[in-house]
């Protein structure tokens, strides 16, 4: 209560009461949700945003003013409203290529300068729809390779190398269920179908204390939720898939369903010109599903799931030998989302994961029969929790808890031979539980100076070893002048399972194991200072970014391991449980990493020309006691310099045909990666009983002291839309490499005519035409 003295009287002047207005942010025509919509107030200059469930939550004193709602991509819409009471407004908006476009004066889009996170990508489903691919697979996973600070491992790979971690450092998210291997053809396209996603986000520093697991990124997409309102498909046929989506209303305006399938025909095309005694095939398929029902405004449910195969096969001599390699993704969540109160949103997760792979080999040989299978896998069954509180536009305050129960099966082992009686059949498993707590508040100190302050408390237990640590967060913004901000970000992380692998091209050999007491987690600290600016005339963010990351216990195999030698040749009578420790342990080191550098974004989402232009100058080592005599050494994936423009351009549309042309272009430049190469090579003789043997030995340098050539290429692609009365049909025309660069896939050595070593290189891609078809219905 305060007073004032006005004509010699005491005058009462009541303190305004606050309200809240809540609600959530849709698209219009389908009701999908809209995350990271913006809900903003000129008169008072503040605002918020939809939470990654489309909710949104601000409280402020009563009041009349005009609120905005706007979303990248979609018309804005402007309310009146008078706050003398708590409002629930939900929204829906039109995506703006679909009616005229709409000014509203005081419109404006969420702005990078505005936000404490730093080191996020946002990526428009639509731009990845538009970008020229490889064979015409839209593939989200190489658009992100597009961006600062991500690298591909090699040519034509999905694999993600985010400012220098491996892959096993990424914690990629489907729904909120972990994806273990992301990877379709051993490696070269990723298993997110476009065509189902709602989102995609990749945190590579700044993490804020919601997440963790893993040390060098965390990429989070949401499926579509599917059409509330209407049945909806897209069917499409390419070179090398086909693949189908559907959406619609189970109950209209409460609940709808999504499926959305991908298969190849690569089997079945080739099938007919093989002989009949040599059968080679390959396939991989995926499906996403989803359903959800809206149980009035405080409950929603969701169910989704995931499940792919690949599967790679030979038969030889009429069938008598055969041999298979498989691996696939199962994931499943139930979520449920409740409204405690205009301020408090809450979202609980069930969720399992499951990732295998096998291979086989069998034979007959007359009566005999010879039988050998190895797999490996992790199965995961978890329970998310996580509140979201917006007391008032100066916090938005976060908690949560994570509980995941691991099974990892390093190695399954069947040896059966009948030839010489001998019948094998080892499991080994490993069960651990992986525990996190956060809570973490955005707030806004002044006018000028925003920061994100958040602690995880993380835990895993297995049988023989009890880890748990702190994990401080912080980052902040501070404008120094009209939307252009300084920004800087700490982010201690920590990683209890491990990836083991020799390739890094994410092929399904590659084994997840966890943290024991001989292999202590991973640990990383990471500092990130940076710039941001908006300009809004051109619709055009630009960010500027420093950072430097330690890491330690880091693994990798000690020289001369392999997968084969883990598990699968352990002799029958040795005991797993001595102090050795399992194999697997026996075959690695840990050691020490360093990765730092500079990173350059110019950005343009919305517009009839969209895209960006990225370069990175990155340094990455490695150090282990075992490998490189104790000295440091360059990581493979460390790359000096990489460039990449991106453009897509939207033609004029012949509103009286229904027609509009998309055309697209991509130039990526990359500092070779760094391997190793014997210096020289010369034959050594064995004597046996049969005289002398020869082989060929290699001697080798450092580690990585070899740079292969810079890798280069343009791709370019144009897409013809046609509006028709049952729908829009889209042929596209693509090239890849389209100027036929011979980039370099891997080096051997070979011998001249005049018997001299000579370095020769494989190129895996040249030019390559691909064409699709889609019709949206």
């Amino acid at each position: 209560m305060s007073f004032q003295f006005a004509f010699g009287q005491i005058q009462e002047n009541p303190v305004k009461k606050k309200y809240t207005i809540s609600g959530y942010v849709k698209e219009a025509g389908s009701g999908e949700l809209l995350i990271g919509a913006t809900i903003y107030i000129p008169s008072l200059k503040t605002g918020t945003a939809t939470n990654a469930y489309g909710f949104y939550s601000i409280t402020i004193e009563s009041d009349t003013f005009q609120l905005i709602v706007s979303y990248v991509g979609y018309s804005a819409k402007a309310f009146q409203i008078n706050l003398d009471k708590n409002v629930n407004l939900d929204v829906e908006i039109a995506a703006s290529n679909s009616l005229d476009e709409v000014q509203i004066v005081a419109s404006r889009k969420p702005k990078i300068s505005e936000s404490t996170r730093m080191s996020v990508i946002e990526i428009p489903i639509n731009q990845i729809k538009d970008i020229p691919a490889l064979l015409g697979e839209k593939d989200a996973l190489k658009v992100i390779q597009l961006m600062p600070g991500v690298q591909s491992g090699s040519e034509g790979n999905s694999g993600l190398y985010v400012r220098g971690g491996g892959p096993d450092q990424n914690l990629i998210i489907l729904d909120d269920a972990t994806v273990y291997n992301a990877y379709h053809l051993f490696g070269f396209f990723s298993l997110f179908n476009g065509d189902a996603l709602n989102s995609i986000e990749l945190t590579k520093g700044g993490f804020p204390a919601r997440y963790g697991g893993r040390l060098s990124s965390v990429l989070d997409m949401k499926m579509k939720e599917g059409n509330k309102e209407e049945l909806k498909g897209e069917v499409g046929v390419g070179i090398l898939s086909s693949r189908l989506t559907l959406e619609g209303p189970i109950k209209k305006g409460k609940s709808s369903f999504l499926v959305s399938g991908r298969r190849t025909y690569i089997d079945a095309l080739t099938r007919p010109f093989m002989p009949k005694d040599e059968q080679f095939g390959y396939y991989f398929y995926d499906l996403n599903a989803k359903v959800n029902y809206d149980f009035g405004g405080k409950n929603k449910v969701y169910l989704s799931g995931y499940f792919g195969k690949d599967k790679a096969s030979a038969r030889y001599d009429g069938g008598d030998e055969e041999s298979n390699l498989s691996w696939g993704n199962v994931t499943g969540t139930a979520r449920w989302n409740h409204l405690f109160n205009e301020q408090l949103f809450a979202n609980t997760s069930l969720i399992i994961s499951n990732y295998d792979f096998a291979i086989s080999n069998s034979s007959k040989y007359d009566t005999d029969e010879y039988e050998f299978r190895t797999s490996s896998g992790i199965r995961d069954y978890a329970l998310k929790i996580d509140l979201d509180y917006r007391p008032s536009p100066k916090h938005s305050i976060r908690a949560g808890l994570i509980s995941t129960y691991h099974i990892f099966t390093p190695s399954a082992v069947v040896l059966k031979d009948e030839a010489i009686g001998s019948y094998r059949n080892d499991l080994t498993k490993i069960k651990a539980l992986e525990n996190g707590a956060y809570i973490e508040d955005d707030f806004t100190v002044n006018g000028r100076l925003k920061i994100n302050g958040g602690l995880r408390v993380s835990h895993f237990l297995n049988e023989d070893r009890n880890y748990f640590r702190l994990e401080p967060r912080i980052s902040g913004r501070y404008f120094v002048g009209e939307d252009l901000s300084i920004k800087a970000s700490f982010a201690n992380m920590n990683q209890y399972i491990h990836l083991l692998t020799q390739t890094g091209l994410g092929l399904p050999t590659d084994l997840w194991v966890p943290a024991t007491k001989r292999v202590a987690p991973q640990q990383s600290n990471q500092v990130a200072l940076g710039v941001a600016k908006d300009i809004s005339k051109h619709d055009l963010t630009l960010s500027f970014e420093t950072y430097y990351k330690k890491s330690d216990n880091v693994i990798a195999y000690k020289e001369g391991a392999s997968f084969l030698a883990l598990d699968i040749f352990e002799s029958e009578d040795e005991d797993e449980n001595t102090d050795e420790g399992l194999n697997w342990e026996r075959n690695i080191t840990s050691g020490q990493a360093w990765s730092y550098g500079a990173e350059i974004l110019i950005q343009k989402k919305i517009g009839k020309f969209s895209g960006w232009i990225g370069y990175t100058l990155s340094f990455t080592q490695f150090q282990f006691d075992s490998l490189n005599n104790g000295e440091k050494f360059w990581a493979r994936y460390d790359r000096r310099h990489d460039v990449s423009v991106v453009g897509i351009y939207q033609l004029k549309e012949n509103t009286e045909k229904g027609k509009r042309i998309t055309l697209s272009a991509t130039w990526v430049y990359g500092t070779g990666n760094a391997i190793t190469l014997p210096e020289s090579q010369y034959n050594a003789s064995t004597n046996t009983e049969n005289g002398n043997y020869y082989t060929r030995v290699s001697d080798y340098s450092a580690m990585n002291d070899f740079r292969m050539a810079p890798y280069h290429r343009m791709d370019i692609g144009a897409q013809f839309h046609r509006t028709k009365k049952r729908g829009e049909r889209t042929w596209e025309i693509s090239f890849y490499n389209l100027y036929n660069r011979q980039n370099p896939f891997f080096y051997y050595s070979d011998t001249n005519e005049n018997g001299n070593t000579i370095l020769k290189q494989v190129s895996l891609f040249p030019i390559l035409p691909s064409i699709s078809y889609s019709f949206k219905f």
